[in-house]
């Protein structure tokens, strides 16, 4: 073939010996189960809502993605998620670096999930037991977590370095798989 011939498309353009594909082989093929099903954000949201453990996405110095698996307290009014961790650890310094972020939470089957996406921010690490910090850490506990004792947790909070991440979200969004459970 020289370069004012045009190129072949087909099998047969190839070949006029081969016959036409059938309609049936040129088909698009059928789908292998049920169409996935954009969440609403009011679905998402309730799945925020609902779970309480997510896989936050930072962005590493390369660009790759950082997973850590957390526990969350999502606030609907405010649009903000709230996770507790540690000056020390690779997210935190991930944020300082990179505000970019994205929680994924299963929507309680492995047929469903939410994404939140936004900006972080971290707060001040908890200095004194009782500051502002530690009583935001001590108030983002689920409650069967919750200390008798508020003063052993706040005291706790100031040893480990604790700061928070703040999660303000700007995209909600997730897909479900109508898969029957039988």
């Amino acid at each position: 073939m020289n370069a004012t011939e045009p190129t072949p498309t087909r099998t047969t353009d190839l070949d006029p010996s081969l016959p036409e594909p059938t309609d049936a082989e040129t088909a698009a093929p059928e789908p292998s189960g049920p169409p996935p099903r954009p969440l609403t954000e009011d679905e998402v949201a309730a799945i925020l809502a609902r779970e309480q453990i997510g896989v936050l996405a930072t962005i590493k110095r390369d660009g790759l993605p950082h997973l850590s698996n957390l526990l969350y307290r999502w606030d609907p009014r405010e649009r903000v998620i709230r996770f507790s961790t540690t000056t020390d650890r690779a997210k935190t310094h991930h944020i300082r670096r990179n505000p970019n972020a994205a929680l994924h939470v299963s929507g309680g089957s492995p047929w469903s999930f939410a994404v939140a996406e936004g900006a972080a921010e971290l707060s001040e690490p908890t200095l004194v037991p009782g500051d502002t910090t530690g009583l935001e850490l001590l108030d983002m506990l689920p409650t069967e977590f919750r200390p008798a004792d508020p003063s052993t947790f706040l005291a706790q909070v100031v040893a480990e370095h604790r700061v928070i991440i703040r999660l303000r979200v700007s995209r909600l969004y997730g897909t479900s798989l109508a898969v029957p459970t039988d």
